[in-house]
Protein backbone atom coordinates (compact mmCIF):
# COMPACT_ATOMS: atom_id res chain seq x y z
CA UNK A 1 0.00 0.00 0.00
CA UNK A 2 1.47 3.68 -0.86
CA UNK A 3 2.22 6.06 1.45
CA UNK A 4 1.40 9.77 1.11
CA UNK A 5 4.87 10.78 0.69
CA UNK A 6 5.08 8.13 -2.80
CA UNK A 7 2.09 9.38 -3.92
CA UNK A 8 2.11 13.13 -3.73
CA UNK A 9 6.04 13.73 -2.60
CA UNK A 10 7.83 13.88 0.68
CA UNK A 11 6.86 17.46 1.34
CA UNK A 12 2.85 17.76 0.31
CA UNK A 13 3.20 14.18 2.14
CA UNK A 14 4.57 15.45 5.32
CA UNK A 15 1.67 18.40 5.28
CA UNK A 16 -1.01 16.11 4.83
CA UNK A 17 -0.05 13.19 7.09
CA UNK A 18 -0.58 16.42 9.95
CA UNK A 19 -4.27 16.65 8.12
CA UNK A 20 -4.81 12.78 8.71
CA UNK A 21 -3.85 12.98 12.59
CA UNK A 22 -6.39 15.60 13.00
CA UNK A 23 -8.88 13.64 11.00
CA UNK A 24 -8.08 10.83 13.10
CA UNK A 25 -8.47 13.00 16.23
CA UNK A 26 -12.35 13.79 15.14
CA UNK A 27 -13.31 10.42 14.18
CA UNK A 28 -12.48 8.82 17.49
CA UNK A 29 -13.97 12.27 19.50
CA UNK A 30 -17.06 11.39 17.39
CA UNK A 31 -16.78 14.65 15.29
CA UNK A 32 -17.36 12.28 12.46
CA UNK A 33 -18.44 15.71 9.68
CA UNK A 34 -15.03 17.11 10.71
CA UNK A 35 -13.37 14.09 9.72
CA UNK A 36 -15.03 14.30 6.33
CA UNK A 37 -14.42 17.76 5.72
CA UNK A 38 -11.00 17.27 6.17
CA UNK A 39 -10.82 13.95 4.49
CA UNK A 40 -12.60 14.45 1.53
CA UNK A 41 -9.64 17.05 0.00
CA UNK A 42 -7.04 14.70 0.51
CA UNK A 43 -8.61 11.44 -0.68
CA UNK A 44 -9.48 13.52 -4.04
CA UNK A 45 -5.66 14.63 -4.37
CA UNK A 46 -3.77 11.24 -3.72
CA UNK A 47 -7.18 8.46 -4.09
CA UNK A 48 -5.09 5.51 -3.80
CA UNK A 49 -4.35 6.78 -0.22
CA UNK A 50 -5.88 3.41 1.27
CA UNK A 51 -6.04 4.66 4.98
CA UNK A 52 -7.98 7.87 3.71
CA UNK A 53 -10.04 5.95 1.76
CA UNK A 54 -11.16 3.97 4.69
CA UNK A 55 -11.36 6.71 7.15
CA UNK A 56 -13.40 8.12 4.65
CA UNK A 57 -15.83 5.90 4.11
CA UNK A 58 -16.10 4.80 7.59
CA UNK A 59 -16.88 8.95 8.33
CA UNK A 60 -19.18 9.09 5.50
CA UNK A 61 -20.75 6.07 7.35
CA UNK A 62 -21.50 7.16 10.87
CA UNK A 63 -23.28 10.13 9.59
CA UNK A 64 -25.59 7.99 7.52
CA UNK A 65 -24.80 8.67 3.95
CA UNK A 66 -24.61 5.39 2.92
CA UNK A 67 -23.93 5.70 -0.88
CA UNK A 68 -21.00 7.72 -0.47
CA UNK A 69 -19.85 5.53 2.15
CA UNK A 70 -19.99 2.55 -0.16
CA UNK A 71 -18.41 4.30 -2.61
CA UNK A 72 -15.24 4.53 -0.42
CA UNK A 73 -15.18 1.40 1.56
CA UNK A 74 -15.32 -0.29 -2.38
CA UNK A 75 -12.45 1.53 -3.36
CA UNK A 76 -10.69 0.57 -0.23
CA UNK A 77 -11.23 -2.99 -1.14
CA UNK A 78 -10.00 -3.15 -4.37
CA UNK A 79 -6.93 -1.01 -3.05
CA UNK A 80 -6.10 -3.79 -0.58
CA UNK A 81 -6.46 -6.45 -2.94
CA UNK A 82 -9.75 -7.75 -1.52
CA UNK A 83 -9.22 -7.27 2.03
CA UNK A 84 -12.30 -8.05 3.70
CA UNK A 85 -12.03 -5.94 6.88
CA UNK A 86 -14.65 -3.11 6.38
CA UNK A 87 -17.52 -6.06 4.50
CA UNK A 88 -19.58 -5.38 7.69
CA UNK A 89 -19.70 -1.76 7.26
CA UNK A 90 -20.31 -1.72 3.59
CA UNK A 91 -22.77 -4.13 3.87
CA UNK A 92 -24.95 -2.01 6.09
CA UNK A 93 -24.31 0.38 3.76
CA UNK A 94 -25.63 -1.95 0.80
CA UNK A 95 -28.70 -2.62 3.31
CA UNK A 96 -30.12 0.68 4.01
CA UNK A 97 -29.82 1.23 0.18
CA UNK A 98 -31.73 -1.49 -0.18
CA UNK A 99 -29.55 -3.75 -2.40
CA UNK A 100 -29.82 -7.12 -0.75
CA UNK A 101 -27.85 -8.69 -3.29
CA UNK A 102 -24.96 -7.06 -2.85
CA UNK A 103 -25.41 -8.03 1.25
CA UNK A 104 -25.70 -11.22 0.60
CA UNK A 105 -22.51 -11.71 -1.97
CA UNK A 106 -20.69 -9.37 0.65
CA UNK A 107 -22.03 -12.05 3.75
CA UNK A 108 -20.78 -14.94 1.30
CA UNK A 109 -17.26 -13.45 0.93
CA UNK A 110 -16.77 -12.64 4.82
CA UNK A 111 -18.31 -16.02 5.65
CA UNK A 112 -15.53 -17.47 3.31
CA UNK A 113 -12.64 -15.18 4.28
CA UNK A 114 -13.75 -15.78 8.11
CA UNK A 115 -11.02 -13.02 8.91
CA UNK A 116 -12.12 -12.92 13.08
CA UNK A 117 -14.78 -14.01 14.96
CA UNK A 118 -15.86 -10.77 15.72
CA UNK A 119 -16.09 -9.35 12.22
CA UNK A 120 -17.37 -12.70 11.13
CA UNK A 121 -20.28 -11.94 13.77
CA UNK A 122 -21.15 -8.68 12.87
CA UNK A 123 -21.46 -9.90 8.75
CA UNK A 124 -24.19 -12.21 10.05
CA UNK A 125 -25.75 -9.51 12.08
CA UNK A 126 -26.27 -7.70 9.19
CA UNK A 127 -26.90 -10.66 6.92
CA UNK A 128 -30.00 -11.52 9.18
CA UNK A 129 -30.97 -7.73 9.53
CA UNK A 130 -31.37 -7.62 5.48
CA UNK A 131 -33.74 -10.71 5.89
CA UNK A 132 -35.23 -9.31 8.57
CA UNK A 133 -36.09 -6.41 6.41
CA UNK A 134 -37.64 -7.95 3.80
CA UNK A 135 -39.80 -10.00 5.95
CA UNK A 136 -38.02 -13.33 5.86
CA UNK A 137 -38.00 -13.20 9.75
CA UNK A 138 -37.61 -17.18 9.78
CA UNK A 139 -34.71 -17.01 7.66
CA UNK A 140 -33.27 -14.14 9.97
CA UNK A 141 -33.43 -16.59 12.79
CA UNK A 142 -32.71 -19.14 11.25
CA UNK A 143 -29.16 -17.53 9.98
CA UNK A 144 -28.37 -15.60 13.34
CA UNK A 145 -29.21 -18.91 15.48
CA UNK A 146 -26.98 -21.15 13.14
CA UNK A 147 -24.26 -22.40 15.84
CA UNK A 148 -24.77 -19.68 18.52
CA UNK A 149 -24.37 -20.55 22.13
CA UNK A 150 -24.62 -17.81 24.92
CA UNK A 151 -20.90 -18.32 26.36
CA UNK A 152 -19.98 -18.32 30.24
CA UNK A 153 -17.72 -15.16 29.04
CA UNK A 154 -19.74 -13.29 26.86
CA UNK A 155 -17.25 -10.51 24.22
CA UNK A 156 -19.12 -7.48 22.98
CA UNK A 157 -19.39 -9.36 19.20
CA UNK A 158 -21.21 -12.26 21.08
CA UNK A 159 -23.82 -9.70 23.12
CA UNK A 160 -24.41 -7.64 19.78
CA UNK A 161 -25.37 -10.91 18.51
CA UNK A 162 -27.56 -12.57 21.17
CA UNK A 163 -29.09 -8.90 20.99
CA UNK A 164 -30.30 -9.15 16.99
CA UNK A 165 -31.31 -12.55 17.99
CA UNK A 166 -33.48 -11.66 20.73
CA UNK A 167 -34.88 -8.99 18.82
CA UNK A 168 -35.27 -11.05 16.13
CA UNK A 169 -37.35 -13.27 18.68
CA UNK A 170 -39.36 -10.73 20.00
CA UNK A 171 -40.54 -9.62 15.90
CA UNK A 172 -41.33 -13.31 14.85
CA UNK A 173 -43.72 -13.77 18.47
CA UNK A 174 -41.40 -16.08 19.87
CA UNK A 175 -41.52 -13.74 23.01
CA UNK A 176 -39.95 -16.64 25.79
CA UNK A 177 -37.28 -17.20 23.99
CA UNK A 178 -36.47 -13.18 23.62
CA UNK A 179 -36.74 -12.73 27.26
CA UNK A 180 -34.39 -15.67 27.86
CA UNK A 181 -31.88 -14.07 25.68
CA UNK A 182 -32.58 -10.40 27.01
CA UNK A 183 -32.06 -11.29 30.46
CA UNK A 184 -28.92 -13.17 29.53
CA UNK A 185 -27.30 -9.64 28.20
CA UNK A 186 -28.28 -8.00 31.31
CA UNK A 187 -26.08 -9.56 33.58
CA UNK A 188 -23.06 -8.76 31.06
CA UNK A 189 -24.36 -5.70 29.34
CA UNK A 190 -22.28 -2.49 30.61
CA UNK A 191 -24.96 -0.26 29.35
CA UNK A 192 -23.36 -0.16 25.55
CA UNK A 193 -27.03 -2.24 24.72
CA UNK A 194 -30.50 -1.59 26.17
CA UNK A 195 -31.36 -4.88 26.50
CA UNK A 196 -32.59 -4.19 30.90
CA UNK A 197 -35.49 -1.92 28.43
CA UNK A 198 -36.08 -4.49 26.50
CA UNK A 199 -37.01 -7.03 28.94
CA UNK A 200 -38.68 -5.17 30.81
CA UNK A 201 -41.11 -4.02 27.72
CA UNK A 202 -41.45 -8.10 27.42
CA UNK A 203 -43.19 -7.31 30.78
Amino acid sequence: MAKLSELVGSTRGERLAGRVGLAVSAFEGDRFDEARRILGPIVREAPAYVEGRELYGLALYRLGRWKQAATQLEAFIELTSGSTEQHPVLADCRRALKQYSEVDRLWRELKEASPSSELVAEGRIVAAGALADQGRLADAVRLLSQGFKFPKRPQLHHLRRAYALADLYERSGDLPAARELFNRITHFDDGHLDAEDRLRSLG
